[in-house]
Protein backbone atom coordinates (compact mmCIF):
# COMPACT_ATOMS: atom_id res chain seq x y z
CA UNK A 1 0.00 0.00 0.00
CA UNK A 2 1.36 3.42 -0.97
CA UNK A 3 2.22 5.46 2.11
CA UNK A 4 0.81 8.95 1.72
CA UNK A 5 2.29 11.54 4.06
CA UNK A 6 0.11 14.38 5.33
CA UNK A 7 1.98 16.96 7.39
CA UNK A 8 3.59 14.81 10.14
CA UNK A 9 1.67 11.54 9.76
CA UNK A 10 1.11 8.75 7.25
CA UNK A 11 -2.24 7.55 5.96
CA UNK A 12 -2.43 3.90 6.97
CA UNK A 13 -4.79 1.25 8.32
CA UNK A 14 -2.96 1.38 11.66
CA UNK A 15 -4.41 4.77 12.58
CA UNK A 16 -7.60 6.16 11.07
CA UNK A 17 -7.62 9.61 9.52
CA UNK A 18 -10.72 11.82 9.49
CA UNK A 19 -11.48 14.68 7.13
CA UNK A 20 -14.05 16.93 8.80
CA UNK A 21 -15.41 20.44 8.51
CA UNK A 22 -18.35 22.39 7.13
CA UNK A 23 -19.36 21.96 3.51
CA UNK A 24 -18.54 25.57 2.66
CA UNK A 25 -16.76 28.49 4.30
CA UNK A 26 -19.53 30.70 5.64
CA UNK A 27 -17.26 33.46 6.98
CA UNK A 28 -13.74 33.83 8.36
CA UNK A 29 -15.03 33.80 11.92
CA UNK A 30 -17.16 30.69 11.33
CA UNK A 31 -14.31 28.85 9.62
CA UNK A 32 -11.83 29.54 12.41
CA UNK A 33 -14.41 28.60 15.03
CA UNK A 34 -15.31 25.27 13.44
CA UNK A 35 -11.68 24.37 12.78
CA UNK A 36 -10.71 25.03 16.40
CA UNK A 37 -13.76 23.21 17.78
CA UNK A 38 -13.04 20.15 15.68
CA UNK A 39 -9.35 20.23 16.63
CA UNK A 40 -10.40 20.13 20.30
CA UNK A 41 -12.80 17.23 19.66
CA UNK A 42 -10.15 15.14 17.94
CA UNK A 43 -7.67 15.71 20.77
CA UNK A 44 -9.79 13.22 22.73
CA UNK A 45 -9.16 10.43 20.21
CA UNK A 46 -6.21 8.58 18.71
CA UNK A 47 -7.15 9.62 15.17
CA UNK A 48 -5.50 11.89 12.62
CA UNK A 49 -7.55 14.98 11.76
CA UNK A 50 -7.63 17.05 8.56
CA UNK A 51 -9.81 20.14 8.31
CA UNK A 52 -11.94 20.67 5.21
CA UNK A 53 -14.04 23.58 3.99
CA UNK A 54 -14.76 24.72 0.43
CA UNK A 55 -14.06 28.20 -0.90
CA UNK A 56 -16.58 27.63 -3.70
CA UNK A 57 -19.38 25.13 -4.17
CA UNK A 58 -19.48 25.26 -7.94
CA UNK A 59 -22.07 22.50 -8.42
CA UNK A 60 -24.98 23.79 -6.35
CA UNK A 61 -28.45 22.74 -7.49
CA UNK A 62 -29.77 26.29 -7.76
CA UNK A 63 -28.25 29.49 -9.18
CA UNK A 64 -29.47 31.18 -5.98
CA UNK A 65 -27.62 28.86 -3.57
CA UNK A 66 -24.75 30.16 -1.43
CA UNK A 67 -21.41 29.21 -2.98
CA UNK A 68 -18.80 30.56 -0.57
CA UNK A 69 -16.28 33.41 -0.46
CA UNK A 70 -14.43 32.51 -3.66
CA UNK A 71 -10.89 31.33 -4.16
CA UNK A 72 -8.91 34.46 -3.24
CA UNK A 73 -10.72 35.23 0.01
CA UNK A 74 -11.21 31.55 0.77
CA UNK A 75 -7.50 30.73 0.51
CA UNK A 76 -6.65 33.64 2.79
CA UNK A 77 -9.04 32.19 5.37
CA UNK A 78 -7.57 28.70 5.05
CA UNK A 79 -4.07 30.13 5.42
CA UNK A 80 -5.13 31.70 8.73
CA UNK A 81 -6.59 28.38 9.87
CA UNK A 82 -3.35 26.60 9.06
CA UNK A 83 -1.10 29.19 10.69
CA UNK A 84 -3.17 29.79 13.83
CA UNK A 85 -4.22 26.22 14.56
CA UNK A 86 -1.35 24.21 13.03
CA UNK A 87 -3.65 21.60 11.47
CA UNK A 88 -3.54 20.05 7.98
CA UNK A 89 -6.17 21.38 5.59
CA UNK A 90 -7.86 20.41 2.35
CA UNK A 91 -10.33 21.91 -0.04
CA UNK A 92 -11.68 21.05 -3.46
CA UNK A 93 -10.54 22.66 -6.69
CA UNK A 94 -12.58 22.98 -9.88
CA UNK A 95 -10.29 24.35 -12.57
CA UNK A 96 -6.77 23.31 -13.66
CA UNK A 97 -5.36 26.74 -12.72
CA UNK A 98 -6.63 26.28 -9.15
CA UNK A 99 -3.93 23.66 -8.53
CA UNK A 100 -1.04 26.12 -8.72
CA UNK A 101 -3.02 28.73 -6.78
CA UNK A 102 -3.64 26.38 -3.84
CA UNK A 103 -0.48 24.25 -3.66
CA UNK A 104 1.39 26.42 -1.15
CA UNK A 105 -1.51 26.46 1.32
CA UNK A 106 -3.17 23.05 1.13
CA UNK A 107 -1.92 19.74 2.51
CA UNK A 108 -4.24 17.75 0.24
CA UNK A 109 -5.91 18.75 -3.01
CA UNK A 110 -9.43 17.36 -3.32
CA UNK A 111 -11.04 16.61 -6.69
CA UNK A 112 -14.87 16.68 -6.65
CA UNK A 113 -16.77 13.61 -7.82
CA UNK A 114 -18.29 15.27 -10.87
CA UNK A 115 -14.81 16.30 -12.04
CA UNK A 116 -12.94 13.05 -11.42
CA UNK A 117 -12.60 12.29 -15.16
CA UNK A 118 -11.27 15.75 -16.09
CA UNK A 119 -7.79 14.97 -17.35
CA UNK A 120 -6.39 18.51 -17.28
CA UNK A 121 -7.58 19.01 -13.71
CA UNK A 122 -6.06 15.73 -12.51
CA UNK A 123 -2.76 16.36 -14.28
CA UNK A 124 -2.36 19.86 -12.88
CA UNK A 125 -3.22 18.60 -9.39
CA UNK A 126 -0.65 15.83 -9.80
CA UNK A 127 2.04 18.30 -10.85
CA UNK A 128 1.87 20.01 -7.46
CA UNK A 129 3.28 16.79 -5.88
CA UNK A 130 0.77 17.26 -3.07
CA UNK A 131 -1.43 14.33 -2.07
CA UNK A 132 -4.46 14.29 -4.39
CA UNK A 133 -7.74 12.96 -3.02
CA UNK A 134 -10.10 12.05 -5.85
CA UNK A 135 -13.76 11.37 -5.17
CA UNK A 136 -15.15 8.55 -7.31
CA UNK A 137 -17.98 9.89 -9.43
CA UNK A 138 -21.35 8.48 -8.44
CA UNK A 139 -21.68 7.55 -12.12
CA UNK A 140 -18.53 5.41 -12.13
CA UNK A 141 -17.61 1.88 -11.14
CA UNK A 142 -14.74 1.43 -8.66
CA UNK A 143 -12.53 -0.33 -11.22
CA UNK A 144 -12.73 2.71 -13.53
CA UNK A 145 -10.74 4.64 -10.93
CA UNK A 146 -7.61 2.92 -12.30
CA UNK A 147 -7.80 5.40 -15.19
CA UNK A 148 -7.86 8.26 -12.69
CA UNK A 149 -4.80 6.86 -10.94
CA UNK A 150 -2.91 6.56 -14.22
CA UNK A 151 -3.57 10.21 -15.06
CA UNK A 152 -2.05 11.38 -11.79
CA UNK A 153 0.81 8.88 -11.97
CA UNK A 154 1.70 10.33 -15.40
CA UNK A 155 2.99 13.40 -13.50
CA UNK A 156 5.25 11.30 -11.28
CA UNK A 157 3.01 11.89 -8.26
CA UNK A 158 2.22 8.72 -6.29
CA UNK A 159 0.49 10.51 -3.42
CA UNK A 160 -3.02 9.44 -4.32
CA UNK A 161 -6.14 8.86 -2.21
CA UNK A 162 -9.40 7.50 -3.62
CA UNK A 163 -12.76 8.36 -2.05
CA UNK A 164 -16.05 6.52 -2.38
CA UNK A 165 -19.18 8.65 -2.00
CA UNK A 166 -21.99 6.36 -3.13
CA UNK A 167 -23.35 5.36 -6.51
CA UNK A 168 -26.36 6.72 -8.39
CA UNK A 169 -29.42 4.54 -7.94
CA UNK A 170 -32.33 5.89 -9.93
CA UNK A 171 -33.35 9.52 -9.60
CA UNK A 172 -32.22 11.60 -6.59
CA UNK A 173 -30.80 8.63 -4.71
CA UNK A 174 -27.45 7.07 -3.90
CA UNK A 175 -26.51 3.67 -2.54
CA UNK A 176 -23.22 2.46 -1.10
CA UNK A 177 -21.62 -0.68 -2.46
CA UNK A 178 -18.98 -1.51 0.13
CA UNK A 179 -17.20 -3.76 -2.36
CA UNK A 180 -15.84 -0.52 -3.82
CA UNK A 181 -13.51 0.00 -0.86
CA UNK A 182 -11.51 -3.26 -1.14
CA UNK A 183 -11.63 -3.00 -4.95
CA UNK A 184 -10.03 0.46 -4.91
CA UNK A 185 -7.60 -0.52 -2.15
CA UNK A 186 -6.50 -3.28 -4.52
CA UNK A 187 -4.91 -0.61 -6.72
CA UNK A 188 -2.40 -0.02 -3.92
CA UNK A 189 -3.57 3.37 -2.66
CA UNK A 190 -5.42 4.35 0.53
CA UNK A 191 -9.18 4.73 0.37
CA UNK A 192 -11.44 7.24 2.06
CA UNK A 193 -15.17 6.86 2.61
CA UNK A 194 -17.34 9.97 2.37
CA UNK A 195 -20.12 9.22 4.83
CA UNK A 196 -21.81 12.60 4.34
CA UNK A 197 -22.35 12.64 0.60
CA UNK A 198 -23.13 8.92 0.45
CA UNK A 199 -26.43 9.61 2.21
CA UNK A 200 -27.24 12.61 0.04
CA UNK A 201 -30.37 12.75 -2.10
CA UNK A 202 -28.96 14.82 -5.01
CA UNK A 203 -31.47 17.42 -6.13
CA UNK A 204 -34.03 15.62 -4.00
CA UNK A 205 -35.74 18.86 -3.03
CA UNK A 206 -35.72 20.08 -6.64
CA UNK A 207 -33.83 23.32 -5.98
CA UNK A 208 -31.66 21.81 -3.22
CA UNK A 209 -30.28 18.39 -2.32
CA UNK A 210 -31.81 16.37 0.48
CA UNK A 211 -30.23 13.74 2.66
CA UNK A 212 -30.68 11.08 5.30
CA UNK A 213 -28.05 12.00 7.88
CA UNK A 214 -29.39 9.43 10.33
CA UNK A 215 -27.53 6.81 8.25
CA UNK A 216 -24.12 8.48 8.48
CA UNK A 217 -23.06 6.50 11.60
CA UNK A 218 -24.06 3.16 10.08
CA UNK A 219 -22.18 3.71 6.84
CA UNK A 220 -19.11 5.23 8.50
CA UNK A 221 -18.75 2.28 10.86
CA UNK A 222 -19.24 -0.22 8.05
CA UNK A 223 -16.57 1.51 5.96
CA UNK A 224 -14.05 1.09 8.79
CA UNK A 225 -14.84 -2.61 9.00
CA UNK A 226 -14.23 -3.19 5.28
CA UNK A 227 -10.88 -1.42 5.32
CA UNK A 228 -11.16 2.32 4.67
CA UNK A 229 -8.12 4.15 6.02
CA UNK A 230 -9.93 7.48 6.04
CA UNK A 231 -13.44 8.74 6.83
CA UNK A 232 -14.87 11.99 5.48
CA UNK A 233 -17.70 13.60 7.47
CA UNK A 234 -18.92 17.14 6.97
CA UNK A 235 -19.75 18.76 10.32
CA UNK A 236 -21.43 21.96 11.44
CA UNK A 237 -22.18 23.43 14.90
CA UNK A 238 -25.77 24.19 13.84
CA UNK A 239 -26.76 22.01 10.87
CA UNK A 240 -30.16 23.65 10.40
CA UNK A 241 -28.36 26.95 9.81
CA UNK A 242 -25.72 25.54 7.46
CA UNK A 243 -25.53 27.47 4.19
CA UNK A 244 -24.77 24.32 2.20
CA UNK A 245 -25.82 20.67 2.57
CA UNK A 246 -27.75 21.23 5.79
CA UNK A 247 -29.45 17.86 5.26
CA UNK A 248 -26.18 15.94 5.29
CA UNK A 249 -23.87 17.66 7.79
CA UNK A 250 -23.42 16.17 11.26
CA UNK A 251 -23.55 18.20 14.47
CA UNK A 252 -20.52 18.17 16.73
CA UNK A 253 -22.11 16.25 19.60
CA UNK A 254 -23.24 13.45 17.29
CA UNK A 255 -19.74 13.36 15.83
CA UNK A 256 -18.28 12.76 19.30
CA UNK A 257 -20.62 9.82 19.86
CA UNK A 258 -19.73 8.33 16.48
CA UNK A 259 -15.99 8.72 17.07
CA UNK A 260 -16.29 6.78 20.33
CA UNK A 261 -18.02 3.93 18.51
CA UNK A 262 -15.49 3.93 15.67
CA UNK A 263 -12.62 3.94 18.16
CA UNK A 264 -13.95 0.67 19.61
CA UNK A 265 -14.60 -0.89 16.21
CA UNK A 266 -11.19 0.02 14.80
CA UNK A 267 -9.48 -1.18 17.94
CA UNK A 268 -11.13 -4.56 17.49
CA UNK A 269 -10.54 -5.07 13.77
CA UNK A 270 -6.93 -3.92 13.61
CA UNK A 271 -5.97 -6.92 15.69
CA UNK A 272 -6.60 -8.94 12.52
CA UNK A 273 -4.86 -7.92 9.27
CA UNK A 274 -7.04 -6.77 6.37
CA UNK A 275 -6.24 -9.15 3.51
CA UNK A 276 -6.76 -7.01 0.42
Amino acid sequence: MQKVKIKDFLISEEKLTFICGPCVMESEEHTLYTANALKEIFKEFDFNFIYKASFDKANRSSINSFRGPGIEKGLNILKKVKNKLDIPITTDIHLPEHAAMTKDILDIIQIPAFLCRQTDLLVEAGKTKLPVNVKKGQFMSPWEMKNVIDKILSTGNKNIILTDRGTSFGYNNLVTDFRAIPIMRGFGFPVCFDASHSIQLPGGNQSTSGGQKEFIPYLAKAAVVVGAEMIFIECHPNPKEAKSDSATVMDFESLKVLLKDIEKIHGAIKKEPILC
